[in-house]
């Protein structure tokens, strides 16, 4: 009895420790998952879960991670554990109906939504998923009815007017979706996306003119959607401007290399234009996509016949015909080339082949093959319009008479645009214009599209020479999150510097490294523990004010989103209390920026992450006189130019602005030159 007694006294700290360890290390796995460290995030859950599995928490964060990992299945999973343990949060029927979609599970999703729907009727997120979800399952009436329920919600959310419209064209109303789309243009001028829905409609018209000129807008403000360069391409053929088209399927190709619809439309443009070697390197991409496509294989049979290539043409002749042997136009070309390569009995078979199919069709008599073959007119008559009229065929037809036609995509591709339209995470927000993200002193950095310059300072050169640190230190604001080796890797260093701490306690710099270590592990409490001790271990070294600035930044932004985060995960529970963040609490990172300034007057990234602080509190003054600084010791710096631009934007100078966004553009932030097209549209 005593011995028990005993047991649970040791017991009792070491289970109170447990809880208080529990909690933080749920708080560290948020923050992991806040800053897109999902891997991270992941482990820090699996301890909570094995700690405390009866939470339904650690199981639905986990589910947001996997989910944003493409891992849908276990993303569910989570989430069902989730709902097991609390059926009231709103956020892990959403997170599973997200999942669901991405496994075409669309009936499931609908149920998850509806329900969530019962506990948070004016959640925009859910009423844009089920909308979306009806249309795939083709419940169109449905889906008008959930719309009409959102916009009721918010009268001036556009994208609910564009997937009505999107709705209406799917039913052949073409003015009720004029109306949606000319709705949705009028109150958001700026979105691609209505331009590029409009456009569509006038296409369908026959208004090619009106379309190129919404095309023109859509491609204004958003530049790298292959789809609009496809579409515009299509006006232009229209209207017989084909070297426009050719240029646009050019920029299509551009974005995106693997796009069938460019090369094969491409190829057709550039047969007809002569540019006859280029058009049969289209053929042979769409040909390396799609083997068996007999309208490509056909198509370069006659530009092979035309660059004198008669036995490769005869080869993709035999093919066609082999799969249509009633395709008359094959038998007639195939007999053309065989004449040019000397295989006249090749030929005369051939020609009588053709002879009997026009005494056929003349005495109506069926061909009796299996196959959809199309009745052939006159073989002389194929470069003409054909039977079916107009220039354009969907890319399902097979009718092999409309090989010269232009290709437009089916509607089941056009459907594939909904796909990348679902609302998944809990903390999304509208698009906004952000400044580019603050400096960080780190190991790992992610890999860029457009090479830019290396970051720089002696200092920190000297550091990496001393070969004290277990990596290099890079200078750099896009930072990569942890792998899992990386993770233990950094869980084995903490252990490692911790015993070099213990053995040499006035080290300030061991204590940096291993404040470091905790920072890459998001253990953001412990990390400024270490970055103020080696502070006053040692004033004068500035990369721990540096980080210690850093690190609290992340943690205020943190505490401002969390409110966010946890509304929407746990809408129709008890509401938890919202941290708040004032001026005064950056004021604390701005005084050890001043800090780093003051002992490293050269130290560009001081001014820079001054100036972001100064920009986010609006006190836009003082951030252009940081960004001036950093821009003054470092004349290529990229992300000055563009937080500055912008800057100057918020103020309203938009001439300015647009000068220092087009030298971040032409310095290498792509981005840049979206919103300087932004603030100089053209209206109507």
């Amino acid at each position: 009895m005593i011995k028990k007694i005993l047991t649970a006294i040791l017991l009792l700290p070491t289970l109170l420790y447990a809880q208080i360890n529990t909690e933080r290390v749920m708080t560290i796995a948020r923050n992991a998952l806040y800053f897109e460290d999902y891997v991270l995030s992941i482990q820090y859950f699996n301890q909570v879960i094995n700690a405390k599995p009866y939470l339904y928490e650690p199981y639905f964060f986990r589910g947001l991670a996997k989910i944003n990992l493409d891992d849908y299945q276990g993303a569910e999973s989570d989430c069902d554990a989730a709902i097991q343990r609390n059926p009231f949060v709103v956020g892990a029927y959403q997170i599973r109906g997200l999942a669901r979609i991405r496994q075409n599970k669309f009936d499931g999703a609908i149920e998850d939504y509806k329900t969530a729907l019962k506990y948070d009727p004016e959640n925009l997120v859910l009423w844009h998923n089920l909308s979306l979800c009806h249309i795939q399952k083709e419940d169109y009436e449905s889906a008008k009815e959930d719309l009409g329920t959102l916009l009721t919600i918010a009268p001036r959310y556009t994208r609910a007017y564009l997937m009505r419209g999107e709705v209406s064209l799917k039913q052949n109303d073409t003015i009720q979706a004029l109306h949606d789309f000319d709705k949705a243009i009028g109150m958001d001028r700026y979105d691609p996306d209505g331009w590029g829905a409009r456009a569509i409609v006038r296409l369908q018209q026959g208004k090619y003119k009106e379309a190129e000129a919404d095309l023109d807008h859509s491609i204004h403000l958003s530049a790298k959607n292959a789809g609009n360069y496809i579409n515009r391409a299509l006006a232009r053929f229209h209207q017989n401007n084909l070297r426009g088209a050719m240029s646009d399927y050019d920029l299509a190709l551009d974005i995106d290399p693997n796009n069938f619809l460019g090369h094969y439309n491409r190829g057709l443009l550039r047969a007809q234009v002569g540019d006859d070697n280029r058009a049969i390197e289209d053929f042979d991409f769409v040909l390396k996509i799609e083997p068996d496509n007999m309208m490509a294989t056909f198509n370069r049979g006659l530009l092979r016949a035309q660059t004198g290539d008669y036995r490769g043409a005869v080869s993709d002749y035999s093919k066609v015909i082999a799969e249509y042997p009633n395709f008359m136009a094959g038998y007639y070309r195939r007999a053309e080339a065989r004449k040019k390569i000397g295989d006249h009995k090749g030929a005369e078979q051939d020609e009588f082949k053709i002879m009997k199919m026009q005494i056929d069709k003349r005495n109506g008599v069926s061909s009796g093959e299996k196959k959809e073959d199309s009745d052939s007119k006159d073989v002389a008559d194929n470069s003409s319009e054909n039977s079916n009229g107009g220039k354009t065929r969907k890319k399902s037809d097979k009718n092999m008479e409309n090989y010269r036609k232009i290709v437009i995509a089916d509607d089941s591709e056009a459907d594939q645009r909904y796909k990348s339209d679902y609302r998944g995470r809990v903390q999304d927000r509208n698009v906004t214009i952000k400044l580019e993200p603050m400096y960080a002193l780190t190991y790992y950095e992610k890999l860029s599209d457009v090479k830019r310059i290396v970051h720089y300072h002696k200092y920190i050169e000297e550091l990496n020479h001393s070969k004290q640190f277990p990596k290099p230190l890079r200078i750099t604001n896009m930072e990569a999150p942890l792998t899992e080796e990386q993770v233990r890797f950094h869980f084995a260093l903490i252990d490692a510097h911790t015993s070099d701490v213990v053995a040499d306690e006035r080290n300030a710099q061991k204590r940096f490294m291993r404040g470091l270590d905790f920072y890459l592990v998001q253990d953001f409490a412990s990390s400024i523990d270490d970055f103020t001790k080696s502070i006053l271990l040692d004033d004068t070294f500035f990369p721990a004010y540096f980080m210690r600035a850093l690190v609290r930044y992340k943690q205020l932004e943190y505490k401002k989103a969390e409110a966010t985060m946890s509304e929407g995960a746990t809408s129709g529970t008890t509401e938890m209390k919202k941290p708040e963040v004032t001026a005064i609490d950056y004021e604390v990172v701005k005084n050890d920026l001043d800090h780093v300034i003051l002992l490293a007057p050269d130290f560009v990234y001081g001014y820079y992450n001054r100036g972001n602080v100064s920009s986010l509190l609006k006190d836009y003054r003082a951030a252009l006189v940081d960004y001036d600084k950093a821009i003054e010791l470092s004349p290529d710096f990229a992300e000055a130019y563009f937080n500055r631009g912008l800057t100057h934007i918020f103020l309203g100078n938009n001439k300015q602005g647009i000068s220092d966004l087009s030298k971040a553009g032409e310095l290498g932030i792509v981005s840049a030159y979206n919103i300087i097209k932004r603030f100089t549209v053209t209206r109507e």
